[in-house]
């Protein structure tokens, strides 16, 4: 028959079961030595600090690509936690930000669809450029207000909108926006709204 404990093993015994449970949680754990090791997820990868495209927040994200087959590609995106917007955090949004990387339906290349066709076709950059330069200057051209009706000088141009990414640095939009204005645009707006 087993003897009651007296108060003194019980805290004996409290006290050893208190360090090996602490020992284990630090990681001194007697099955860890034999325990196989996994490679690490993001080991070889090349971390690139960005921003979410999806709203004027600008959340910080950090993307993690790796070399495979001969080209980069993103494995892995995560929240900044050095971002003074979010600290690491990231909304269920940005947090799928992979799979957008990822979407077979993510356009890569300008695309253009002519005028009474139903066929998209791909377009190089530099074309993409030169067409909407070109439209511009067409339109601001036939629709470029330099003087009201009171003949105060205005440089208005009503007939286009100008449309600011809100995931820029201040910088950016910034040129963007003294640009628009230079030309004369009088619509602006920013994502952010939309």
């Amino acid at each position: 028959m087993n003897a009651p404990l007296s108060r003194r093993q019980f805290f004996r015994v409290c006290s050893a079961g208190v360090m090996a449970s602490s020992a284990v949680g630090l990681g001194l754990a007697p099955g860890q030595a034999v325990a196989e090791v996994r490679p690490y997820k993001l080991a070889r990868t090349t971390e690139t600090r960005g921003t979410c495209p999806y709203c004027s927040v600008s959340c910080g994200v950090v993307m993690y690509s790796r070399e495979e087959q001969g080209k980069r590609k993103i494995i892995h995106i995560e929240g900044d936690p050095d971002n003074p917007v979010n600290k690491g955090t990231l909304c269920p949004k940005g947090a799928g930000l992979l799979d957008m990387v990822h979407s077979p339906n993510r356009l890569l290349q300008p695309e253009i669809r002519e005028a009474g066709s139903s066929e998209w076709k791909t377009i190089s950059w530099d074309d993409a450029l030169s067409k909407v330069a070109r439209l511009m200057k067409k339109d601001r051209d036939a629709n470029f207000i330099e003087k009201n009706a009171e003949g105060v000088t205005v440089n208005r141009w009503n007939s286009t909108a100008f449309i600011v990414s809100s995931t820029v640095s201040n910088e950016a939009g910034y040129l963007g926006v003294k640009m628009a204005r230079g030309l004369g645009m009088v619509a602006l707006d920013t994502q952010a709204r939309i």
